[in-house]
């Protein structure tokens, strides 16, 4: 719903600091003194911080739920918000806690069995329904201001909207416009007074932006509803008038990434990655929390082009694994307040410990989950694990494949497409996933899916297939005939992620890695024989995709022929559920395999 005047500024102005300050803060005083004479008035100053999260993706604890024990991974960091508050507190206690601020760059709402279970299980949702975890724990901590990031769209508008109702806090997104009347959808910017000890206060302002590309990897729930347009010309449009109200520092925090790069190609005419852009372009901001990427930046200057002046960029580490500082040192001259030094610097949560009083505040919800994600939903044959499957054919990748083949064929029955050939694309989306042999719970197969992303069917030809293929395999660094191969630097070239490699089931090919990128596809095959360019073929492919993430080819434009409104992740767990034993002997098959000069690498 688009907001009237008086919501817009109920929702968008939030006031701080009730009491006068101390830590940080130097006031003018009297210099002067018998047989002295009058010296200058030393110039007022005054520091504060801005704290900043990005990518929390519904983590609370410091807790895996998809494996059921405390996180961990290779580098040791720790998750959470329940650490995050205890860093938070920290800071308050050495800064003064009405010397600083705490904001988001979004992501909040999705990406943990937590976060799913109130959206979906126990939703927020429905009448009397719970207060979301994530609200409790960021209303606990005492955030100021919070970003929209793309995946608070994933479980639709009125959860998002529920959300917003239950936090404390502003959710920003000065360009998440209401489709209709192109006003802001959401508060655009929040606008916080830090008192000082001389009198004169500081007016912070937050503009919030969010990312293009929910118009894309949504657009099932925001299409008609919501557009988003691109962020350097939102905040070209409201950073002076957030100067001209009266800021004196401005921050925007950025669902964005910085590299200026995107991941839906030419669908949208807008950046993804354009945090950097809007700092070089757009005259007047102090600093951007950075967001969205999942890259830690724990201090990048840019120079805006216009005026010469340095804007401080920082990004801290995902899933609050880190917390980010930005400090400011403010100096009173010709009647205003202006930036003297601003710098920034990240703090690891796996220095501290969890914030007792939030874990207790949400022990029940946490307890309530566990015992959902164990739940037994069948048997298993045999193990099995994704460790290889960035490189090699494994039967986890081929369940997901056989689960979304036999989906779409079901969906397909008696229709016009029902005699096409269905194939079905997935992707390593955990190095870690695995599926015991023995009992089959819902957090084993809820791991091999993590996202929210739903299916689809397209209709592609026999040449669109080969280019889809031929851009996959750019995933795999080149890597000539007789030279060692070292799987750790195998894959990812040129920074692709492990969900932007796709293995497609019902074909058969190799990928020679020795030769160059987009000419790798070889002996490509359906049912024994070299794929004919022109045939058709129905695929199996998750939303993400089909909207055109990753920037792969065709399957964007390709005819949609169905498309399902439920997350694939429980189109796995009701698949085991039917069959009650999982045999990989039944669907595991060698479809693909990595090869130089005809010779497999493995």
């Amino acid at each position: 719903m688009p907001l009237n005047r008086r919501t817009f500024l109920e929702g968008s102005v939030a006031v701080g600091a009730g009491a006068a300050l101390t830590a940080g803060a130097v006031a003018p005083a009297e210099a002067h003194g018998p047989g002295h004479g009058h010296r200058p008035k030393p110039a007022a100053r005054y520091s504060f911080t801005v704290m900043g999260t990005t990518d929390l993706h519904g983590n609370v604890f410091n807790w895996d739920y998809f494996t059921d024990k405390e996180f961990d991974d290779k580098a040791h960091n720790d998750v959470g918000l329940a650490k995050i508050s205890t860093l938070v507190e920290r800071v308050r206690k050495e800064k003064g806690r009405h010397n600083t601020l705490l904001i988001d760059a979004g992501d909040t709402i999705q990406g943990t069995q937590l976060s799913y279970y109130y959206a979906k299980v126990d939703p927020i949702t429905a009448r009397r329904g719970p207060v979301h975890p994530m609200a409790q724990a960021m209303n606990a901590i005492g955030y100021d201001a919070a970003a929209l990031g793309n995946h608070e769209f994933n479980y639709g508008i009125p959860v998002l909207r529920k959300f917003e109702e239950q936090c404390d806090f502003p959710l920003l997104g000065a360009n998440a416009l209401d489709a209709k009347t192109l006003r802001p959808a959401f508060a655009p910017y929040s606008m916080h007074r830090l008192r000082t000890p001389c009198g004169r206060g500081v007016k912070v302002a937050v503009l919030g932006l969010t990312n293009p590309g929910i118009a894309i990897w949504d657009k099932a729930n925001v299409g008609g509803k919501m557009v988003f347009p691109g962020l350097e010309e939102q905040a070209a449009k409201w950073v002076p008038k957030l100067r001209s109200m009266g800021a004196d520092v401005v921050v925007v925090s950025a669902h964005s990434g910085s590299s200026g790069t995107s991941s839906y190609g030419d669908q949208l005419p807008y950046v993804e990655n354009a945090a950097g852009l809007v700092a070089e372009q757009v005259p007047g901001i102090d600093a951007i929390l950075v967001g969205h990427a999942h890259t830690e930046i724990p201090e990048y200057r840019v120079a805006n082009k216009e005026t010469g002046k340095e804007v401080v960029l920082s990004e801290p580490l995902k899933w609050g694994q880190r917390l980010t500082l930005f400090d400011f040192d403010l100096v009173w001259e010709r009647g205003r307040w202006s930036v003297e030094k601003a710098g920034a610097q990240v703090l690891n949560s796996n220095t501290v410990e969890e914030d007792r009083k939030i874990v207790r505040l949400l022990s029940d919800e946490h307890r309530k989950v566990v015992a959902y994600v164990n739940q037994v939903i069948g048997t298993s044959t045999g193990a099995m694990t994704t460790a290889d499957a960035p490189w090699k054919d494994e039967p986890v990748i081929d369940l997901i494949n056989v689960v979304q083949t036999e989906t779409v064929k079901a969906a397909l029955a008696g229709g016009a497409h029902a005699g096409l050939p269905v194939l079905s694309q997935a992707s390593c989306f955990s190095r870690t996933a695995r599926i015991p042999a023995g009992q089959i719970t819902i957090k084993d197969a809820a791991g091999l899916y993590p996202f929210e992303n739903t299916l689809e069917a397209r209709l592609l030809t026999g040449a669109q297939l080969k280019d889809y293929l031929e851009f996959s395999a750019r995933y795999y660094v080149r890597t000539p005939a007789g030279a060692p191969v070292d799987t750790a630097k195998l894959t990812n070239a040129d920074g692709t992620p492990d969900y932007n490699y796709d293995a497609v089931s019902g074909l058969t090919y190799e990928i020679d890695i020795a030769k160059p990128a987009g000419s790798r596809i070889v002996n490509l095959s359906f049912e024994g024989r070299p794929l004919d360019p022109a045939a058709k073929f129905v695929l199996a492919v998750n939303n993400y995709r089909a909207s055109g993430g990753g920037a792969f080819p065709h399957v964007a434009n390709a005819p949609q022929l169905w498309a399902d409104s439920d997350e694939i992740r429980n189109t796995i767990i009701r698949w085991v559920q039917a069959k009650g034993t999982v045999d990989p002997g039944r669907f595991a098959s060698v479809d693909w395999k990595l090869t130089r000069d005809g010779v497999p690498v493995f």
